[in-house]
């Protein structure tokens, strides 16, 4: 399959927020050409991505998956609710064992030990690490569980046996895996490489934090009682961002294999996951003290491009920072994209093979309209972008 890649670019401003904090609780920070800048972690926003998947029902429950260390415990109710009358040790058990055989390592946490100890009933296994694993891979796994539930260890010491175990954890991945893959220290073979590459999201200016001193009144106190409930603090800025991310669509297809379905091509599942994948980049928001602020913002505008050649970020039209002279950032911030995009595109594009899209939003990106296809809505640029991917995908090698 030839190369294609897909690479999203937006300039997004937020209000005073704190969307991802540093070990102090202050907002994350970066030096970038010289000076500070506002910087919101890509781990934070592929977990947004991720949550967003699933909240606004963008993908099927069983395309995605789910990461944590309670994978014996969640394999058990699935291996129950095939065999209810399993006793629910046994259920657990079976689940251990199953999951050990994947090359996975379980334990009990010190911790749930110590209190088991005390009375409490006894905790499950569980994996030393976060485990991703499909809704898909449970499930198989599951079935294969209660195949050598009248002897699990017996049935485990077969090598064909434990191999199939293996191949169960390995295939019919779920999209969110296929995309931002899964690394297994214990069980590298099968580890799954990222389709998707994130970027920090930076300031495209100098961004200084600020702290707001606060206190909350007791609703009980009376009017002799004066002074505060509590006081506190809380760190936080403003910023126009630029946010970048690569999809590598082939090695998107290679992580789905066959697909999702069985009644469908292979470009298909590969169309919906980068669809949901561009639509969640897009609109998708880290919650940090989402409470505190209500940042809620869209970006005021989006460049896609789809190529064959390799990603290309264009953080660096920002290397000097955009200064505001009082009228805000974002018009510079476009008029600079809107100037560097052609330049390098001169200089290391490919003309011909190279699609581009542009959603945005008022007159001060009004610039970067000049960049590609225009589209009117958010909907009709993740239809556009689907629809061109499925066709790239359906070319001769």
């Amino acid at each position: 399959m030839n190369r294609i890649f897909l690479d999203v670019h937006a300039l997004q401003t937020v209000p005073p927020s704190n969307l991802n904090r540093d070990d102090t609780g202050a907002p994350k920070s970066a030096v970038y050409g010289g000076v500070p800048r506002a910087r919101v972690s890509s781990q934070s926003w592929k977990r947004a991505i991720r949550t967003y998947f699933r909240d606004e029902h963008l993908l099927d429950p069983g395309e995605l998956g789910v990461r944590t260390k309670k994978v014996v415990e969640l394999l058990a109710e699935r291996i129950s609710r095939l065999d209810p009358a399993l006793a629910a040790e046994d259920a657990l058990r079976l689940a251990d064992e199953t999951v050990r055989a994947t090359g996975l390592k379980t334990e009990v946490p010190k911790r749930k030990a110590d209190q088991a100890k005390d009375g409490a009933p006894a905790p499950a296994p569980e994996s030393k690490y976060l485990v991703f694993l499909s809704s898909r891979q449970l499930d198989g796994l599951a079935r294969f569980a209660l195949d050598g539930a009248a002897d699990i260890t017996a049935f485990l010491k077969d090598k064909k046996n434990k191999d199939r175990a293996r191949e169960i954890a390995d295939t019919r991945h779920s999209v969110d895996i296929a995309l931002f893959g899964r690394m297994v220290a214990d069980a590298a073979d099968i580890s799954v490489d990222a389709a998707v590459q994130v970027a920090h999201a930076i300031s495209v200016h100098r961004v200084e934090n600020e702290s707001d001193y606060y206190t909350a009144v007791d609703d009980e106190n009376t009017e002799g009682e004066t002074g505060a409930g509590m006081i506190g603090t809380v760190d936080f800025n403003s910023a126009t961002l630029y946010r970048y991310a690569a999809l590598g669509v082939h090695q998107l297809a290679a992580n789905l294999g066959q697909g999702l379905r069985e009644d469908e091509p292979r470009t298909e599942p590969v169309r919906r996951a980068v669809e949901a994948f561009v639509h969640s980049f897009i609109a998708s928001l880290p919650t940090g003290k989402i409470n505190t602020f209500g940042h809620h913002t869209h970006p005021d505008a989006v460049v896609v491009k789809l190529r064959t050649t390799r990603p290309v970020s264009f953080v660096a039209a920002f290397e000097e920072p955009v200064h505001s002279d009082g009228g805000g950032h974002l018009r510079e911030a476009a008029e600079r994209l809107a100037a560097y995009v052609p330049e390098i595109e001169r200089a290391y594009g490919d003309k011909e093979t190279t699609l581009t899209w542009v959603l945005r939003v008022g007159p001060s990106t009004q610039k970067l309209g000049a960049l590609g296809t225009e589209s009117d809505s958010l909907h009709d640029l993740v239809t556009a972008v689907g629809r061109a991917v499925a066709d790239r995908l359906e070319e001769p090698a």
